[in-house]
């Protein structure tokens, strides 16, 4: 038999009106500017692993004391030894060190860009007033000031100790003027390939293993073909097969108009006119890997 239960009225209107204080907004509107400074900011802190976790700062901390552990050696030495010049040039630095560079940006492209793009946050950069051109620009400045920072601290422990060692200041100054110039061109260069092939895929580890794979493969495959050039005697086409690596580009550009001794086989180096070819190929290389990131996160953005 069924059972009715009473039902039961509340006393007295239980309705309640709550103002949960909605208001505009009547603060400052820091604008794009700001937006793009912040992300700027964040993404340059991040290819150090500030701000994250022990475990994200431990491989760029280590490069970075790997890049400069062999400088402050070199320094040490001539010091104790009160050597009339450096070990290495500085132009030649970043090229005997490139290997720990491409690992460099191997592992901090995909962490810069291959994060947004697997948790597909992008879309939220652009809900707020940032625009593609603004993304884009960020990261790659970013990368770029990182590898800046990652290249130029041993240049500034060489300069620093050839100035203790009493070496003549003003080929120091030269040389270490030349090393910026020619580690500043190193560093648009990689960050852009590295952020490009970083962007194709949302994968992190697909993303560091084809930065490698790039800078590494290319860098011995125009080795390779270069000493074989250099050994049947072909010595002109050494430098137009010099073209064909980022890492060979850099050292025909240093080699041609930053006073450096080519790394080719044979110490033998772009002329002039070669050279100019070669910085033509390096800034039309920069401003493509700026226009495939633009076409790519436009699309993204979507």
């Amino acid at each position: 038999m069924a059972v009715e239960h009473p039902v039961t009225t509340p006393s007295g209107d239980q309705t309640r009106i709550h103002n949960i204080g909605y208001r505009s907004y009547d603060g400052p509107r820091l604008g794009r500017a700001y937006a793009r400074r912040s992300l700027y900011s964040q993404s340059l802190r991040g290819a150090y692993g500030l701000g994250r976790s022990v475990k994200s700062k431990v491989l760029p901390m280590l490069l970075f004391v790997v890049m400069c552990v062999p400088a402050a050696i070199m320094v040490a030495v001539a010091v104790a030894t009160k050597a009339k010049e450096l070990p290495l040039d500085y132009t030649r630095y970043a090229i005997v060190m490139q290997a720990v560079i491409s690992l460099y940006v191997a592992s901090q492209a995909p962490q810069s860009v291959s994060r947004d793009l697997r948790f597909k946050t992008v879309p939220l950069y652009f809900s707020r007033p940032i625009e593609t051109a603004d993304y884009v620009r960020a990261k790659f400045a970013a990368l770029a000031s990182a590898l800046f920072i990652l290249t130029a601290a041993p240049l500034l422990v060489l300069y620093v100790g050839a100035l203790l060692a009493k070496l003549d200041f003003a080929d120091q100054t030269e040389g270490f003027a030349q090393g910026l110039v020619s580690v500043a061109l190193l560093s648009l260069l990689f960050a852009g390939l590295g952020l490009v092939i970083a962007a194709v895929t949302p994968r992190r580890g697909f993303g560091i293993a084809a930065v490698i794979a790039v800078l590494t493969i290319s860098y011995g495959a125009v080795s390779t073909l270069q000493a074989i050039a250099d050994a049947q005697g072909s010595t002109g086409a050494i430098p137009w097969i010099g073209l064909f690596s980022p890492v060979t580009l850099i050292d025909g550009v240093q080699s041609a108009f930053l006073g450096a001794s080519s790394a080719a086989p044979g110490g033998i180096g772009p002329s002039n006119g070669e050279g100019a070819v070669y910085v033509l190929v390096c800034l039309g290389l920069i401003a493509a890997c700026y226009g495939l990131l633009m076409r790519r996160y436009k699309k993204v953005g979507l």
